[in-house]
């Protein structure tokens, strides 16, 4: 393979040995057609299926292809990130394994890149094949995140992007554990585009964001740039508290001034219990940033490479550890 790489494709996948061969198919087609050198990175993350091996053997007789084997299921986004460790070129593309992102926009990202962007990125103007539950809780999602945060993070946006060399570099030095990639490409900043497009449904296999996973990249979203929940918790705190004061003056008053029997412990009762609620809510808030924090003074290194095939591994784990140490 030429020492200089144009284009480096950055392919996560956790058990799609349905689709594997065909996005495969579709990623060389499109990628053929630019007449410049290209590697296709597949990481693997954790899969229990066969599609690492279906990979492992198309890098040896491919030298485009490369695979970087995870030791085990680290996430998505932690998956995303190794691939950007890894890669090689002058501009980088992610792009899902299961084609619901069509390779083929990629050929338009990379004209819109060679004008003088540094971020060319997908918005969903439809998203077929999932239900309205799904559309409606991820639309919430942007909007809230984009209420909650300082940064301006596009709506109906996933990870389906190109970046160039420099904001891939800057992306290198943020150690954080709790990744959201698509968040932390909005914080470094640089010329940005947007290109629309209609989501496919998936070609083959199952979802790999059920909703539990759903919500926690939601979370990572909203914590990792924002602590408004946490002053949204002092202000509710604050009202919740003076309404609480008021009403036990109207109850003293009556004990003490009036003949007028004290009513309403059912009422009571249920202010109570709505009172303990909110604070359990608070400290439940309060809890998911004080979990990030300990993830973060671990120091552990966000993945673990098992091994590396087609082309020559690079120690990138090190360098990274280094980047934490300062």
């Amino acid at each position: 393979m030429s020492a200089t790489i144009r284009y480096s494709i950055i392919i996560p996948m956790f058990n799609e040995e349905a689709v594997i061969q065909e996005t495969y198919r579709r990623i060389k087609k499109v990628m053929g057609t630019t007449g410049e050198t290209y590697e296709l990175l597949f990481v693997n993350d954790g899969s229990t299926d066969h599609c690492a091996e279906m990979i492992e053997e198309y890098s040896h007789w491919d030298e485009s292809v490369r695979l970087i084997d995870l030791s085990r299921n680290f996430g998505h986004q932690v998956a995303i990130t190794a691939g950007m460790d890894y890669a090689q070129g002058d501009a980088i593309v992610i792009i899902d394994a299961d084609l619901q992102d069509p390779p083929e926009l990629v050929l338009e990202m990379i004209e819109e890149w060679k004008v003088g962007f540094e971020v060319v990125y997908a918005k969903r103007v439809k998203r077929r094949g999932e239900s309205l539950f799904k559309k409606w809780t991820a639309s919430l999602f942007y909007r809230v995140l984009r209420y909650s945060t300082d940064i301006s993070i596009p709506v109906d946006t996933g990870d389906f992007r190109l970046i160039d060399r420099k904001v891939c570099d800057q992306l290198k030095r943020l150690p954080e554990k709790n990744r959201f990639v698509r968040g932390l490409v909005s914080w470094v900043g640089f010329r940005q585009k947007a290109i629309e497009y209609e989501r496919d449904e998936r070609l083959a296999g199952e979802t790999k964001y059920p909703l539990k996973r759903m919500i926690k990249l939601s979370l990572d979203g909203i914590t990792s740039f924002s602590y408004k929940p946490l002053k949204l918790a002092g202000y509710l705190g604050g009202v919740l508290s003076a309404a609480g004061f008021l009403y036990l003056m109207y109850v003293l008053y009556l004990a003490i001034f009036t003949d007028s029997v004290v009513k309403g412990w059912a009422s009571m009762i249920g202010i109570t219990l709505t009172f303990n609620g909110f604070v359990l809510v608070m400290l439940g808030i309060l809890g998911e940033y004080v979990g990030r924090i300990y993830d973060e003074t671990k120091g552990r290194p966000l993945y673990i490479v098992q091994e590396v095939y087609g082309g020559q591994p690079q120690v990138v784990q090190e360098k990274r550890k280094i980047q934490l140490n300062k």
